[in-house]
């Protein structure tokens, strides 16, 4: 019997990285650091610059995902980010900004790093080579058919990323393949894939840099756009915003005042009616009605502004 090598594993996944963009060798760049500091940085501003390209490249299949993941999250579903190191870090830190810009509730977008939240500042050995452990993370979710999961990986081969995919979309979950490589395995198991090609790193395989910079913008442009649909805004304005430290209160009046025109004495009136929600506080002055009516209004247009002005001009 021919025992098998225990280095054969590893040749196999050497293979695979042998033939990933984000991980190629590139020459021309293997004395950078003989280069003087500045023109080191020169040469990753420019690397750094051909990102939104890639990123523009997309954009019809991105808002192809973002349409589908407003639909769910209007139905009381949630956005949920799975990934491994940088990229599992990318989602948790875009759903952890979404409660204070948008108002929405901790769990409605939801970021999973494979290893837990200790991932984030410590690498989890093994964590993301388990499929199995974005199942689990997914079933302790009780994620379910009017989530959306969007697993995040810059090879598109990580085994969490693509194990919350297919497990995600065997209970009926919309799933989301974000990587940087083409063809990829992850984008292949997903509904929608999303394939950002950015090119070989200026430090071969560091994939934190163009590739992280890409994933952030995408995800930004998912948790953003995905609000704008759901009515969180009012034109430019985060008009739900969370009003949670001295900063955000005084940006809640700016917020106001852009929107109304009014005084700072009515805005005070206004945000003091509403017991400070800038939302119900515009539609209130711009609306000409009380507080409990605005509630109302806002209610019955699933937070929408823009209908709930329509529907106050109705009871003039």
């Amino acid at each position: 019997m021919t025992s098998t090598p225990a280095s054969a594993p590893y040749g196999d996944l050497r293979a695979q990285l042998d033939t990933l963009t984000t991980e190629a060798f590139r020459p021309d760049l293997a004395e950078i650091d003989r280069l003087p500091t500045a023109e080191i940085a020169r040469l990753m501003n420019g690397e750094d610059a051909t990102v939104p390209a890639a990123v523009a490249a997309q954009v019809p299949r991105i808002a192809a995902a973002i349409d589908a993941i407003a639909e769910r999250v209007a139905r009381g579903g949630r956005l949920v980010y799975a990934g491994a190191g940088t990229a599992g870090r990318l989602g948790v830190l875009d759903a952890s900004e979404c409660p204070p810009t948008f108002n929405t509730e901790p769990g409605e977008v939801v970021g999973l790093i494979a290893g837990g939240p200790g991932a984030l500042v410590t690498s989890v050995e093994g964590a993301e080579d388990s499929k199995e452990l974005a199942a689990a993370d997914l079933d302790a979710l009780g994620a379910g058919p009017d989530d959306a999961v969007v697993g995040v990986s810059a090879s598109g081969r990580t085994p969490y990323a693509i194990g919350a995919v297919e497990h995600a979309r065997s209970l009926g979950a919309l799933t989301v393949g974000l990587s940087c490589n083409a063809d990829s395995a992850l984008a292949s198991a997903a509904d929608h894939g999303i394939e950002v090609v950015v090119g070989p790193e200026l430090i071969t395989g560091s994939t934190r840099l163009k590739a992280g910079t890409a994933q952030k913008l995408v995800l930004n442009m998912i948790s953003t756009i995905t609000m704008v649909r759901l009515g969180k805004t009012y034109g430019n304005l985060m008009v739900d915003v969370r009003a949670s430290n001295e900063k955000l209160r005084a940006r809640s009046r700016r917020i106001v005042a852009l929107a109304t025109g009014a005084s700072d004495a009515e805005i005070e009136a206004a945000l003091t009616a509403t017991d400070g929600e800038v939302k119900n506080a515009i539609l209130a002055l711009v609306g000409g009605v009380d507080g409990p009516t605005a509630a109302a209004l806002l209610a019955r247009s699933h937070g929408h502004l823009r209908a709930a002005l329509q529907a106050a001009g109705s009871l003039s």
